[in-house]
């Protein structure tokens, strides 16, 4: 398997040689793999090849018993998990983790945290400075609004939103701490058919408009091929093939860990 970087593409991320073991589990083994800045790089594999772990891992969730992690040449290991976020990483999850009875708008406010830089007797007296910072964070989220078409949902109460505008939420509130990379757990996962197609125009746009590179674990074959630079395939924490979709999607042992025979390529690329 080969990583080699583009010429004139940097790389963000890097992972080299990552392990994890749960008791008496290897869950994830020797994984390595280069994020070029710029670009989709999507994990893919059956439940339990050790895509989430890896995301676990980069978001300092979980620390690796063997291997290490950097970020624009920073090991991860040194960074506290609650500074990982003012680095530049943002990440969404599989579960949709947002106050359900706050608004839209408070959501995605509470996504500038990292870049408040006002003191507690500033936002006490609700200084000169402070009121500039709030008009400032209220322009950052006022455009993520705009490029994802929330305008409608700003002041509505996430309880009562649809599972796919929530899912669309959790997005905006991500891309609202400004990150370099951007870490999606299974974006797709519950929405409908539109709901997707949807997604894969915000991904695209999150990746030419924004300039944000992003790392993706995804089962929709269909996106994964429609947005994603490279794939990584994983099965059992170990790698079994990385290269553009189409190179994965034709390796034997992704499509035997898919589907158990390699004689079933054709449902694969049909899935895709």
């Amino acid at each position: 398997m080969s990583d080699s970087t583009t010429p004139g593409q940097s790389v963000l991320l890097s992972a080299k040689n990552l392990s994890v073991r749960f008791g008496g589990v290897l869950a994830v083994n020797k994984v390595s793999f280069d994020v070029r800045r710029g670009e989709v790089f999507t994990l893919i594999g059956p439940n339990g090849a050790g895509k989430t772990t890896v995301f676990n891992l980069i978001s300092r969730i979980y620390v690796p018993t063997e291997g290490e992690i950097s970020f624009e040449g920073q090991q991860l290991s040194k960074v506290a998990p609650h500074d990982v976020a003012r680095l530049g990483i943002a990440r969404t999850f599989q579960n949709i983790e947002l106050f359900e009875h706050a608004t839209v708008l408070q959501n995605l406010l509470i996504g500038r945290h990292t870049h408040r830089e006002t003191g507690l007797w500033s936002d006490l007296f609700f200084s000169k400075k402070t009121r500039t910072a709030e008009l400032a964070a209220r322009e950052k989220v006022e455009q993520v609004i705009e490029l994802l078409d929330l305008q409608h949902y700003r002041e509505s109460l996430v309880a009562g939103l649809p599972y796919g505008v929530r899912k669309v939420v959790e997005l905006a509130r991500a891309l609202c701490t400004e990150p370099k990379l951007l870490l999606l757990d299974e974006p797709s996962s519950g929405l409908n058919t539109e709901e997707t197609d949807d997604m894969v125009f915000w991904i695209r746009d999150i990746q030419h408009e924004l300039g944000v590179t992003v790392l993706m674990v995804e089962h929709d074959m269909s996106l994964v091929s429609k947005v994603s630079d490279r794939v990584l395939a994983m099965n059992q924490g170990e790698m079994l093939a990385l290269g553009t979709p189409q190179e994965v999607q034709a390796h034997p042992g992704v499509i035997e860990a898919y589907l158990g025979s390699v004689g079933d390529m054709s449902n694969l690329r049909r899935a895709a």
